[in-house]
């Protein structure tokens, strides 16, 4: 059977078809396979298997790429070439090229987006954040329009607050590599 459930005569899973939860979610369940997914995307789409498994073998290892030993890239690039890639390639998420060595990533990768990182919905409650800055900004301009001493420095630190709020925020969301491929330690 392959990645659809179908027996190996029927139609490839190559097509123009759309991946299925069960092919998504089996993709996904390895780490290479999502970070050969997030290495191609970082690249522009395409590399060789051997950029590839330095990267991948890098990450895992927690090493810089030139620290590598031949050893950690090659128990990477064997299983990428054996497993991996063929797996990819045979749900059409990508195409490889195993004489050439290479790796592009194609259009139906995008429709495993979904299942990847980051939800477009916000956790932080921003409407009531602002609902919340909007009243009080209302209270300070308030209090200014009735000269109570110190609302200009009020306000000045109100907004510099909120600002780094929001920032902080945003930058707890911003990753350099994806939830979905840390280490479980």
């Amino acid at each position: 059977m392959d990645l659809e459930g179908r027996n190996e005569g029927s139609m490839s899973t190559k097509s123009s078809q759309k991946l299925s939860p069960d092919v998504v979610f089996e993709i996904l369940s390895s780490r290479r396979r999502r970070m050969v997914l997030y290495l191609l995307r970082q690249r522009g789409d395409t590399a060789t298997v051997n950029e590839l498994a330095e990267e991948i073998a890098s990450l895992e290892n927690d090493v810089p790429v030139e620290e590598l030993t031949s050893q950690q890239q090659k128990r990477v690039y064997v299983s990428l070439y054996q497993t991996h890639l063929p797996k990819l390639d045979q749900t059409g998420i990508i195409d490889y090229d195993a004489d050439e060595g290479m790796v592009e990533l194609t259009n139906k990768a995008n429709e495993m987006d979904i299942y990847l990182t980051q939800s477009p919905v916000s956790t932080y409650p921003w409407t009531v954040h602002y609902a919340g800055l909007a009243i009080l900004s209302g209270l300070i301009m308030a209090l200014g329009l009735l000269s109570v001493p110190v609302v200009g420095s009020l306000s000045f630190i109100w907004i510099a607050t909120a600002g780094a709020i929001h920032y902080w925020q945003y930058r707890q969301t911003q990753q350099e590599i994806p939830v979905e491929l840390e280490q479980q330690r």
